[in-house]
């Protein structure tokens, strides 16, 4: 028997988030994960796709709970791992603890066109927005520029139509165009009226509400950069202390009725008011960055399901940096900073996705072995 007290079904950060806690945990990932390679990781799992493979991802989840002392406390921090958690959720609670959110809720917030249903029917802030089918006539009634979004995140169903994880359309022409190529990959779409501005503007709500519905630990951030430009993955990031953002956050988590972990995506417009885009209810990377501002999300959470003290209540200090090495030098070029300039802002950020200075290995050996596995 060992003591490995947590599983983290997810990548680097996660990992940080729980080792500036004190927390050394086993991780199943992909090979050419960089949550493989830290020094912080206490044991590899045999890793299983959970989007593919869930009831396998189960079992060797529980094969490697019943070789511990205690039942570990398990981390996720994607969609497909979500929805494993949450629909084996009965046979998952036979070796490990979690928190996740109602099974209703999580199924309601992962598929987008139900989650704007939701929304719409509670009075929450989200663009108007319709769901086109792949032979559906493509006009929706709204005005542009619209956004383009896949329902669901099948990557490889999206990424032959779009970079980013969605797609401006600026007329009823370009929407008609694009219909016919999203037919011909049979991929439904929502179609949500865009909120103008940058990627920068889009601020969001971290959270963790416990057993009793209490919020019990919770920051603000914001998006620095994001590679594409437009509707990209998250390359920096930077906490703030945004009261209207905290505010409306809470609301939306009472509304909604969630309990667990959760990020909620807000953008602001023009004039400064906040709309919704979207719930997560899953940690995430933002979790290493809150660690390293006073707020250890992960921590705990573990903390509360092993019966141990939480961390002293905080305040998230604004202004700690989180960037992706690996992907933030391209989004930095677009911005038109120079190589000079963002490697002395990246080297001053307080937290790095796959690099720290006390365990630099992870960026490096997983570039290596994705590189190794390419050549085979």
């Amino acid at each position: 028997m060992s003591t490995v007290t947590a599983c983290v079904l997810g990548d680097i950060d996660l990992v940080r988030a729980l080792a500036h806690g004190g927390i050394r945990p086993a991780v199943m990932a992909a090979p050419g994960s960089p949550s493989r390679y830290s020094r912080s990781t206490a044991a590899l799992i045999d890793h299983a796709d959970s989007s593919a493979s869930p009831a396998l991802c189960v079992e060797r989840l529980l094969d490697f709970a019943a070789r511990q002392d205690e039942p570990p406390v398990l981390y996720f921090d994607g969609d497909w791992d979500l929805l494993m958690v949450s629909r084996f959720r009965e046979r998952l609670a036979d070796g490990l603890r979690f928190v996740v959110a109602d099974a209703e809720l999580v199924e309601t917030l992962v598929d987008k066109e139900a989650f704007q249903r939701q929304a719409v029917q509670l009075g929450l802030p989200v663009p108007p927005a319709r769901r086109l089918r792949a032979a559906d006539d493509p006009d929706v009634g709204l005005r542009f520029p619209v956004v383009v979004k896949p329902l669901t995140r099948h990557h490889d169903a999206w990424r032959p139509i779009a970079r980013g994880k969605a797609l401006r359309v600026d007329s009823q022409q370009q929407l008609r165009n694009l219909a016919e190529q999203l037919a011909e990959e049979g991929v439904d779409v929502l179609v949500q009226e865009a909120v103008p501005g940058p990627e920068s503007m889009i601020e969001s709500y971290h959270v963790y509400v416990d057993a009793s519905r209490q919020v019990a630990a919770e920051f603000t951030g914001r998006k620095l950069r994001t590679f594409p430009a437009g509707y990209g993955y998250s390359t920096a990031l930077v906490t703030t202390d945004s009261a209207d953002v905290r505010e409306m956050g809470r609301d939306v988590v009472r509304r909604i009725g969630l309990t667990g972990v959760a990020k909620l995506d807000f953008k602001r417009d023009e004039q400064g008011a906040l709309h919704l885009l979207e719930v997560n209810p899953r940690f995430n990377l933002w979790h290493h960055p809150g660690a390293i501002a006073g707020v250890n999300i992960p921590a705990i959470v573990h903390a509360d399901l092993t019966g141990r003290e939480r961390p002293p209540a905080a305040v998230a200090r604004a202004g700690v940096r989180w960037c992706s090495p690996a992907h933030d030098l391209q989004a930095a070029r677009h911005d038109g900073l120079s190589v000079a300039r963002w490697l002395r802002w990246a080297i001053s950020c307080e937290a790095k996705s796959g690099f720290a200075w006390a365990d630099p290995l992870p960026l490096p050996r997983a570039l290596l072995a994705r590189t190794t596995r390419a050549r085979r």
